[in-house]
């Protein structure tokens, strides 16, 4: 079970990740994550990753993918993986399958989270937290009622918006995702392994539909 996930900010793709974690027993590959680790350990590939960012400029993809091919030679990931967040352009999806075709582990599919770019606006910039208790709110979808239910641990909740999180932010966030990321999804059609998930829907149902794309 070798799978990438595709999708704008806000369609899922992280919870549902942790939920295939949970049922499948095979780990969640996030290159981000992956660079804090190796720069945090000074790695040499973290080495390298370091002095590219403290130059100002994007790690390259060549050093993104030694790091994915390092984790992916950990036994955890001998089941197979999820990459969520990578690849994210055409040039990094296919240095991607050159180095899992040198492997061995080529991918079995790519998943796309499909949700309406507006709903993922509201989804996004509606969400709130309680500073204290941390839970999390909608107002437009799940606003807080009366009184307000911090499982008995707040009185009032006192809700903040995560800076990144506003509108003019998510709808910048989602532009760019359209414009760098979407392409991969002609990309994995070619291949034959996309399959579509409607992500507009209660959790059971997309982790349902999501199963259904891995049969």
């Amino acid at each position: 079970m070798r799978i990438v996930f595709l999708g704008a900010p806000g369609s899922g793709k992280g919870t549902q990740a942790q939920r295939l974690i949970e049922r499948h027993g095979i780990p969640q590959i996030s290159t981000g994550d992956l660079l804090r680790v190796h720069v945090r350990e000074g790695t040499e590939l973290g080495r390298r990753a370091k002095a590219v960012m403290d130059a100002g400029q994007l790690v390259d993809d060549a050093t993104i993918l030694g790091m994915v091919r390092e984790r992916l030679a950990a036994a955890d990931a001998a089941r197979g993986f999820i990459l969520d967040g990578f690849p994210r352009t055409i040039p990094q999806a296919e240095g991607l399958e050159a180095m899992l075709a040198e492997i061995g582990q080529p991918l079995k599919v790519a998943i796309l989270f499909d949700v309406d770019s507006q709903l993922l606006i509201q989804r996004i910039s509606g969400r709130r937290s309680c500073q204290d208790c941390g839970r999390v709110f909608n107002v437009h979808t799940a606003p807080v009622p009366v009184p307000p239910p911090c499982g008995g641990q707040c009185t009032t909740p006192r809700l903040v918006q995560r800076p990144d999180d506003n509108e003019a932010t998510v709808s910048k966030r989602i532009a760019v995702y359209e414009e760098q990321t979407q392409p991969l999804v002609g990309f994995y059609r070619q291949r034959g392994i996309l399959k579509t998930v409607d992500a507009d829907a209660p959790l059971e149902t997309v982790t349902a539909r999501v199963e259904a794309a891995l049969a």
